[in-house]
């Protein structure tokens, strides 16, 4: 096992810290490079300090995030010092890498970054690699790099996109995590469910247990498949992990995951949504089969110290009262649906009369589907901008959105659409705020007093405005109800 690295003697300034961030996401112009070449070589140059822990390495469609998170608590409370890489980020790119819950240090990122640059330049002055890394590649290699140097005894890890070619895909791996599969980035995953279960299947590597959430049949039969070539033998959410006996509070909600041969009673997590009992089932049988690779046993105490204090910002986080907030990173049909469907569960008897959805996204989202899963809960919907270059403006949301909301009306910000929309929600009901990552990471900025990061949330080609575009005056418009 590696020593754990001295902290370092020279602390960065903010300022160099800010030029690090700056040089790191100037490599968003390379864009997204599926392949497994360049980060080998980066680790290579490294000493392989991947191999220095074994992992959890969790993909999926949605979820695997939450999956992730659940996963290290449980490990950390087990006493393993334990790392989590995520992407993408919300407020800071420090939340993509942390040890034990805390966020890695701005001198570290520095030097990690610093360290992966020298070892790029190195290769590329020896023709070891034909390209620069990218964005992803870097901070990955940040990651594993970090991880090993400051000693942690496991690590788990989220997938980037996919899976087979996706940049993560290096590492010593015992337990594999597949969480949903559905229709996404079919340009560089396939274009239908059975390819992109194949995509995602390629995180499975002889040697290796798997945990599998309930995916549809063509998924599941593909999954199946992969696993059953390699002898990768998998536990299957509904089948042989489960959640029973669940209740739900203000607080969040309280349940028992079942696992081969015996159940974990009265597991409380302090976050809402009626997807995350099958997230933390997932996550704990995860750990079980990881820490069985071990020869350690899973221990129900640990379980409930981990996943009790668990904060995960972003997925259907209520951070105000009276009426409600929610804030929730929703951005397809299916994860829309699923939060439509939690919120109908908290209020059942609520009127759509007393509610606001707040909505925001990038280009390319199936937007008729999404606020079709919106509509039932709410009479009104605000219309933001996303901070991104990727942004769809909301003046282009609005023929969507005219006939599946009586009233709908678009904001100049993030900030003024959140203002009017909890000005008109009633005493008894909620505003959610939804549809995109980068949306909720711009509220949560403006919540916490701002960050002197640069908007570094989109690693996608080009910068980020420093407005945003396509907003107008807030204007209702009026469709079948005055």
């Amino acid at each position: 096992m590696t020593q754990r690295r001295r902290a370092p003697e020279r602390r960065a300034g903010p300022s160099e810290y800010r030029a690090t961030l700056d040089s790191l996401y100037r490599r968003r112009r390379f864009g997204l490079v599926p392949g497994l070449e360049v980060i080998g070589a980066l680790l290579g140059e490294l000493g392989h300090p991947e191999r220095a822990y074994p992992a959890i390495h969790v993909t999926g469609s949605k979820g695997k995030g939450s999956v992730a998170a659940m996963a290290q608590a449980i490990l950390t409370a087990h006493g393993a010092r334990t790392g989590l890489f995520t992407s993408p980020h919300l407020e800071s790119y420090r939340e993509r890498l942390r040890i034990d819950g805390e966020r890695i240090d701005p001198s570290a990122v520095v030097e990690g970054v610093s360290r992966i640059e020298r070892a790029a330049d190195a290769l590329k002055d020896r023709h070891a690699i034909d390209r620069d890394p990218t964005f992803f590649e870097v901070t990955t290699a940040v990651a594993l790099d970090w991880f090993a140097r400051e000693g942690v005894r496991a690590a788990v890890v989220e997938v980037g996109i996919g899976g087979r070619l996706d940049a993560t895909n290096v590492l010593d791996s015992r337990v594999g995590v597949i969480t949903t599969i559905e229709l996404e980035h079919t340009d560089l995953l396939g274009p239908d469910r059975s390819a992109i279960a194949r995509e995602k299947a390629g995180i499975f590597r002889p040697g290796m247990v798997g945990v599998v959430g309930e995916l549809p049949d063509d998924a599941a039969r593909t999954i199946r498949a992969a696993a059953s070539r390699l002898g990768v033998g998998l536990w299957w959410l509904g089948t042989d992990v489960r959640y029973e006996e669940r209740s739900i509070s203000e607080d969040g909600q309280v349940f028992s995951v079942a696992l081969p041969g015996r159940t974990i009673p009265e597991v409380a997590l302090p976050l809402h949504g009626r997807f995350q009992p099958g997230n933390a089932a997932l996550a704990v049988a995860a750990v079980a089969r990881f820490r069985e690779t071990l020869g350690l046993p899973l221990e129900p105490s640990a379980v409930r110290r981990g996943l009790a204090t668990l904060v995960w910002p972003g997925r259907l986080e209520r951070v105000a009262r009276r009426p409600d907030l929610f804030y929730d990173v929703a951005h397809t049909p299916d994860s829309a649906r699923a939060v439509a469907q939690s919120l109908g569960e908290m209020f059942p008897l609520g009127d759509p009369e007393e509610s606001v959805v707040v909505f925001g996204c990038l280009r390319g989202k199936n937007v008729p589907a999404i606020l079709d899963a919106l509509a039932p809960l709410a009479r009104t919907l605000v219309l933001v901008p996303v901070r991104s270059e990727r942004a769809m403006p909301p003046t282009a949301l609005r023929p969507d959105a005219v006939g599946r909301f009586p009233r709908v009306v678009v904001a100049r910000s993030p900030s003024e659409g959140q203002r009017l929309a909890r000005l008109a929600t009633g005493p008894d009901g909620f505003t959610l705020v939804v549809g995109s990552d980068y949306l909720i990471g711009e509220l949560l900025r403006d919540a916490h007093g701002g960050s002197d990061e640069p908007d570094l949330s989109d690693p996608g080609t080009g910068s980020a405005p420093t407005a945003s575009a396509g907003a107008r005056r807030p204007e209702p418009v009026a469709s079948g109800r005055p």
